[in-house]
């Protein structure tokens, strides 16, 4: 709904095709969210072969929907700030680099998940 507007919200069935829209957007235009894709369609074969038990796919499943989730936020955050500020500024650029910094911790820290993971799940087959 935009401030100021009568109108109501959109419904449910509506909303849920916006936010269909919104990922492919995000897809079509944005690499890292494809390189990521790609990163947890590799962590999900990977499980696969190994066979994980249903707590370490959730693990694995819940990291993966995580950063593609914090990936998705740090887009919009882009977004909004090339919106508000399309010309350089060094506050639209701290804005922009402290949204990706926050993309690379949690990305680092599912890295660590995963190979810890993937590691008891390949010691416990031996």
């Amino acid at each position: 709904m935009i401030p100021g507007s009568k109108s109501d919200h959109p419904d449910f069935r509506k909303s849920f095709l916006f936010a269909i829209q919104g990922f492919r957007t995000a897809v079509a235009t944005e690499r890292n969210i494809k390189v990521m894709l790609a990163a947890g369609a590799c962590a999900i074969v990977a499980g696969l072969a190994l066979q994980l038990d249903l707590i370490s796919w959730a693990i694995i499943l819940l990291c993966c929907g995580a950063v593609i989730t914090a990936e998705l936020l740090n887009t919009a955050v882009e977004t909004v700030v090339d919106l508000v500020s399309p010309e350089f500024h060094p506050l639209a650029g701290r804005a922009k680099d402290i949204a990706a910094a926050a993309v690379w911790v949690l990305s680092l820290l599912v890295g660590i998940v995963g190979i810890l993971v993937f590691l008891n799940a390949i010691l416990a087959k031996f």
